[in-house]
């Protein structure tokens, strides 16, 4: 097995490099905020541990041996190499938009929009994750996410987008028979989908307590979008924000069941932390994010007004 010859001392190798390209000892010093004595001290180290003389010294400049030429001309370029290396880091990280959100956020609303952030900033290329739980944005995968709750995360700048609120929704074909969920004492004809928590909820804001949904729920789906999936089909009545599904209520393809609007008291939040949150493209992101939750509050301010009174 041959030994691999020792590396040496990087520090010494950086200290050559610079006396090597500014000639002097003195100015290399200066560019790597030392003193004199240190860069001669590293140079020294590296002398002896390469076993060659790699300058002669004068009285104010140092000139290169011959193995220092050969030795400065490789150095020079490796760290040319690692300069521009840094430098297109930054370009990247610059021109890349990491983000992470909730699965229905993510498909139903800002998937059909990112369209017009790309035509409104072509220069930032944007990576989407979608995940039912929350990502820490503090490992550097993520530049910044989309959550919902009430905008308390520690280390984190928030930005309020629009309320969580639900109401329930069906194909237009289903309202008639879907009226009885007004009282859930009524027997019901058409099976329940979605979070029973939220239904639960959406009848105790209406008045009732304790209210019993078993054996009223049909099939039973992961994510809020596929609840609504399954209403568009007729496959029965899905609690939903009007907001995120706001598309779906325009087109006609859903109907309210009931125009009576809830809400937890949370919110969607576009948050980043704290120490980026002046990051140039997550600043772009954000305001751009920011007027289309301000547009989609507008578009569904029928379904909202309800909460302010």
């Amino acid at each position: 097995m041959v030994d691999t010859p020792r590396m040496p001392s990087l520090i010494a190798i950086r200290a050559f490099e610079a006396a090597a390209r500014l000639g002097s000892f003195a100015q290399a010093a200066q560019e790597l905020d030392t003193s004199a004595a240190s860069v001669s001290y590293h140079v020294r180290r590296l002398e002896d541990q390469v076993g060659v003389r790699l300058f002669v010294r004068h009285p104010q400049r140092v000139t290169l041996t011959s193995p220092g030429e050969v030795m400065a001309a490789e150095a020079t370029k490796a760290f040319a190499a690692l300069r521009a290396s840094f430098i297109r880091a930054v370009e990247t990280d610059r021109s890349q938009l990491s983000l992470t959100a909730l699965p229905s956020f993510g498909t139903s609303w800002l998937t059909p929009r990112l369209g017009r952030f790309r035509a409104r900033h072509p220069d930032i290329s944007l990576e989407l994750d979608l995940s039912a739980e929350a990502q820490d944005l503090s490992a550097g995968k993520f530049d910044a996410a989309i959550r919902n709750g009430h905008g308390q995360w520690a280390g984190l700048h928030t930005t309020e987008l629009f309320p969580s609120v639900f109401m329930p929704l069906c194909a237009p074909a289903l309202r008639a028979a879907a009226a009885a969920i007004a009282d859930p004492r009524e027997p019901l004809r058409v099976p329940l989908l979605g979070r029973s928590d939220w239904w639960q909820l959406w009848y105790q804001a209406r008045g009732f307590a304790d209210v019993d949904l078993h054996g009223r729920f049909g099939t039973h789906l992961s994510a809020e979008y596929l609840d609504i999936a399954a209403a568009i089909a007729g496959h029965g009545i899905a609690i939903g924000s009007p907001i995120l599904f706001h598309h779906a209520l325009q087109s006609g393809e859903l109907v309210p069941a009931h125009d009576f609007v809830a809400r937890d008291g949370r919110a969607f939040w576009f948050t980043c932390p704290a120490g980026r949150q002046h990051s140039a493209k997550i600043v772009k992101f954000r305001e751009w994010v920011g007027d289309e939750a301000s547009a989609a509050r507008h578009a569904a301010r029928h379904f909202l007004a309800p909460l302010h009174r």
